[in-house]
């Protein structure tokens, strides 16, 4: 599935290329739902790259602290993306997996509820913070995420994801917070 000549194709935008590369599952996880599966996209390497540009291009010269993945797939944008604007990096796990002190919050999912932690000294107050995902389908879990960051006394920049499922409406979710999506569905 790799599209010769990333990451510009005479004539065409860049994400119409990289939406080339994502894939729909459907049924996915659960009956009724439409999984847009990135893997094939991450698999790319020039595709990869060309995503990751998009970030960074995005966001340079934002003045960002730290960027903000959520798991999993939040990790394998938001990692690349820091560590090319040259900011840390702090991970939003499920729960369970980070030790010592942390703040959790639980949220709903369009099929059904979830929990997230940071770790309690992750951000500093005032830290600008970018927070980065794969896909914004509800905003249940962006919101969450933002909560959690609240908690912590962060200056959020922006939320960064790749794909928005804009008929479940999750920008509504994110009420003054500044939000960029890549490629819409």
């Amino acid at each position: 599935m790799r599209v010769a000549g990333f990451p510009f194709r005479r004539g065409e935008r860049p994400v119409v290329q990289l939406e080339s590369l994502i894939r729909a599952i459907p049924d996915f996880p659960i009956p009724g739902i439409l999984f847009r599966d990135i893997t094939p996209l991450l698999a790319d390497p020039d595709g990869f790259k060309a995503m990751v540009d998009l970030f960074v291009e995005k966001y340079r010269g934002s003045k960002i602290d730290y960027v903000v993945g959520i798991e999993a797939r939040g990790y394998m944008l938001g990692a690349p993306v820091a560590y090319a604007l040259k900011a840390g990096f702090i991970p939003v796990r499920k729960p369970g997996k980070l030790p010592g002190e942390k703040y959790t919050e639980e949220y709903e999912l369009e099929y059904g509820t979830n929990t997230l932690e940071i770790h309690a000294d992750a951000v500093g107050k005032g830290k600008r913070v970018l927070v980065i995902d794969d896909l914004l389908a509800t905003g249940g879990t962006m919101a969450a995420t933002l909560r959690l960051l609240a908690r912590l006394g962060a200056d959020i920049a922006g939320v960064g994801v790749l794909i928005e499922l804009a008929a479940l409406k999750g920008r509504a979710a994110l009420p003054n917070v500044d939000v960029t999506s890549f490629i819409s569905y």
